[in-house]
């Protein structure tokens, strides 16, 4: 095949392939051609020649842009598109400061363990051939870093690549070791930066300003340089991030490959129910793990990006047997599984497989979607959609960087946004990139931040300001956590007999970055004491519960018993032929009434507002799930309740206007639910989270509106922003909703429409006719 043609090449083996799916739509996008200019006359010479002997004869219009901003000591941002070299631009004045002063240093922040080891090793390349930077030592600092190594690195490394979580906890948490990089710190460079949203865009956004005040403590004023392939605005993304002011560069001088993009919907099983009858679709992984077969049979390296680390098992397994059964046995064992929870040495042995081209194919999680250097890839399956524009995107960059041709596929799963979207292209393919939400003043969250603040130096009244923290501080200082002298604010022991508050030696491991509840529970293969991977304990009751099927690289697992107060789950390898899924019970309470701009009567009849709520959830057993679709029994477990204070948009409706709609008192309940799951469905279109960032509760009769009720709410502490952006944008949300219900050809709902996979009430009851009138109901009401 020629490379100009290789996506719709690919394209149309697949469809032979599998002519029951539907290809929705198919657009090229054209090649564009790279554009160059000269090199800074500052640039360090040997680091210049060194360059030029690697190929880059000239730089790229973007790369010398966001190279002089950063040099001329101007906080920068550069959102070019992916593989896009925009690590030049950074590389090129931090390496020739270096140079010029041996005693400045630089940060490097990473949001995911393989893009800052890329990152690393291309920083290393260079040093070992320039002898100028002889004495930069560019080292590692993360939770992969031997114990015994991480003093040698603060004591010498004047280029330290760390993450988010090392920086806040390592860093900030002992700074006085750091005082040699900090006294010094001359760039921090944080890469991919639209990645950090919601709550851990938040976490990392004062993690980030926690560093410059530290810094600044130390007499550094350091300059900030950001990466992103992907930003709504990227001045306003980088200054919500640091706080400061960013100029943005956003032209993109490097060239790209003519790219073959198709939306495809897999078809139905036939014969197969589902829950309450409904038709079942091939699963979203099985067809990406085909797709995937037949592309890396035609000779094209190909990365499958799909939902979670179960699904990228399966995907790798499936696509394995797939080529198996087309005669390319050994084309199915340079296919391998990439995802998080991996013990290192098995992430570093993926890493070099995937790079010098051992490996052929390989499914992931969104572990693998920035920065790492994967050349010549020339088609990416995406199973469902990743939850954003951005990230979709994002994927799809990662073929086709070095000019050839390549094919984009995205696979709809069985869901509303994926169904929407795949029969809505413009939504998606004429759409800019969403804004990132996250609130770093959310009180929530900015609690422990303020008092790791307090431990690291003694708040001032400016800080406090700074931070937009006043409540938060005077919280603190009720709760005895902080006490006011002539000199700042200052963190103080833990009264007697509080157990669970933090204390200045607790503080920052009391604080998760990424979101969760901060600690980990390991997943042991009982049999022979081996460590398979870690789960958020927030996760651990509906992933690793007692009788859970586990998949860790291609083995199958069953858990024999999780110990929530050991942090602990025990396994022994097995194949049984089901899936497993939670069922849970939740209820939801108003904490306060909303505001009076918190609160919006659009018709009468219908109050939707943006309030404070306590949501309280139980696993309550689990089903098992047949690979034909079909579900078995219902197995029942006793765990605690978890307790969750947060955020909602809830819309209230008058019965008068239910009966007017033409639903029925006893069709109230199933329209109610319905709607609440198609709404959750389609709230990532507008926020920048997917369905598992959000959770919903309907009634026909809450006790605390004595009304029929829907609630969307964030499934964060305090609230990550979705819900905030699902009440502004409410008459939007609700045309989209009903757009996508409307669209769906099933007869009374399916997981395409108004069917959730994480339904703890097993999607009953449902009525989709109802949900229909109600939305349609609603957007008149919004109109």
């Amino acid at each position: 095949m020629t490379v100009s043609d290789v996506g719709s090449e690919l394209l149309e083996q697949a469809l032979r392939r599998f002519p029951e799916s539907t290809l929705t739509h198919r657009a090229t996008i054209p090649a564009r051609p790279s554009r160059h200019t000269d090199w800074p006359d500052w640039v360090l010479p040997g680091l210049r020649d060194s360059l030029i002997d690697a190929g880059i004869t000239r730089p790229w219009t973007h790369q010398v842009a966001t190279a002089q901003a950063a040099w001329e000591g101007h906080d920068v941002i550069v959102s070019t598109g992916t593989s896009s070299g925009k690590s030049l631009g950074y590389q090129l004045p931090i390496l020739t400061r270096l140079a010029a002063d041996p005693t400045a240093t630089a940060l490097y922040l990473t949001p995911t363990k393989a893009l800052g080891s890329d990152q690393l090793q291309s920083v290393m390349r260079l040093v070992r051939e320039i002898p100028e930077l002889g004495g930069i030592h560019p080292a590692p600092y993360d939770r992969d870093t031997p114990v015994e190594s991480r003093s040698g690195i603060r004591d010498h490394s004047r280029f330290v690549f760390t993450n988010p979580d090392m920086l806040h906890v390592s860093l900030l948490g002992a700074h006085q070791r750091w005082a040699r990089v900090l006294r010094k710190l001359q760039y921090i460079v944080i890469d991919e930066c639209h990645s950090y949203r919601g709550v851990f865009g938040a976490n990392v956004a004062l993690v980030i300003r926690r560093l410059l005040r530290v810094a600044a403590r130390y007499g550094a004023s350091p300059r900030v340089i950001l990466a992103s392939a992907t930003a709504a605005d990227p001045a306003d993304n980088a200054r919500r991030l640091t706080g400061r002011e960013a100029l943005a560069v956003t032209d993109d001088g490097a060239p790209t490959g003519s790219r073959t993009v198709a939306l495809w919907e897999p078809g139905f099983i036939e014969g197969a129910e589902g829950e309450n009858g409904a038709p079942v679709r091939r699963s979203a992984t099985t067809e990406a793990a085909g797709l995937m077969a037949v592309a890396v049979a035609e000779g094209a390296r190909t990365l499958t990006f799909v939902r979670s680390r179960r699904g990228a098992e399966i995907t790798a397994l499936v696509t394995q047997q797939e080529l198996g059964s087309m005669g390319r046995p050994d084309f199915g064992r340079r296919i391998a599984s990439y995802r998080a929870g991996y013990l290192a040495e098995d992430r570093r042995k993926l890493e070099k497989m995937l790079d010098n081209g051992d490996l052929l194919g390989v499914a992931t999680t969104n572990a693998l979607e920035m920065g790492i250097d994967v050349g010549g890839l020339d088609a990416v399956i995406t199973a469902g959609y990743p939850g954003t524009v951005a990230s979709f995107w994002q994927q799809a960059g990662r073929a086709g960087r070095r000019g050839q041709g390549s094919l984009v596929i995205l696979v709809a799963r069985d869901d509303p946004m994926d169904t929407y979207l795949v029969h809505h292209p413009e939504a998606l393919l004429g759409r800019p990139v969403e804004k990132n939400v996250f609130n770093p003043r959310n009180p929530y969250i900015l609690r422990g931040h303020m008092y790791c603040a307090a431990v690291e130096a003694p708040l001032s009244d400016a800080d406090v300001r700074d931070f937009g923290a006043e409540s938060v501080v005077a919280e603190l200082s009720e709760l005895g956590l902080l006490r006011r002298r002539a000199s700042g604010w200052f963190p103080v022991p833990r009264p007697a007999g509080v157990d669970e508050l933090p204390t200045p030696e607790t503080a920052h491991n009391s604080v998760a970055v990424r979101g969760g509840s901060g600690h980990e529970v390991m997943i042991v293969d009982a049999t022979d004491g081996r460590l398979l991977g870690t789960v958020d304990t927030a996760r651990a009751a509906t992933q690793v519960h007692t009788g859970a099927v586990y998949l860790h690289q291609g083995t199958s697992y069953v858990i024999d018993e999780l110990n929530l107060d050991d942090y602990l789950a025990l396994a022994h390898p097995d194949t049984p032929d089901y899936s497993t899924s939670a069922r849970s019970v939740t209820d939801i309470r108003i904490l306060s009434n909303p505001g009076e701009d918190e609160l919006i009567n659009y018709s009468p009849g219908l109050w939707v507002s943006n309030v404070d709520v306590e949501v309280t959830d139980q696993v309550t057993g689990y089903i098992v799930r047949f690979p034909d679709g079909t579900v078995g029994g219902h197995i029942p477990l006793d765990l605690p309740q978890q307790r969750l204070v947060t955020r909602a948009v809830a819309y209230t409706v008058d019965p008068l206007v239910l009966s007017a709609a033409g639903i029925t008192a006893g069709e109230v309940p199933g329209a109610l639910h319905a709607a609440e799951h198609a709404a959750i469905g389609l709230l990532p279109l507008l926020a920048t989270c997917d369905r598992w960032d959000i959770g919903g509760v309907s009634t026909a009769l809450h006790p605390d509106t004595g009304l029929p009720t829907v609630f969307v709410y964030d499934g964060h502490p305090g609230g990550a922003g979705f819900a905030d952006e699902g009440f502004s944008r409410f008459p939007e949300w609700m045309q989209a909703t009903f757009e996508a219900v409307r669209a769906c050809a099933c007869e009374s709902g399916c997981p395409s429409c108004v069917q959730s996979p994480k339904c703890g009430n097993g999607n009953n009851p449902l009525d989709k006719a109802g949900a229909l009138k109600l939305l349609g109901a609603l957007v008149s009401m919004t109109g």
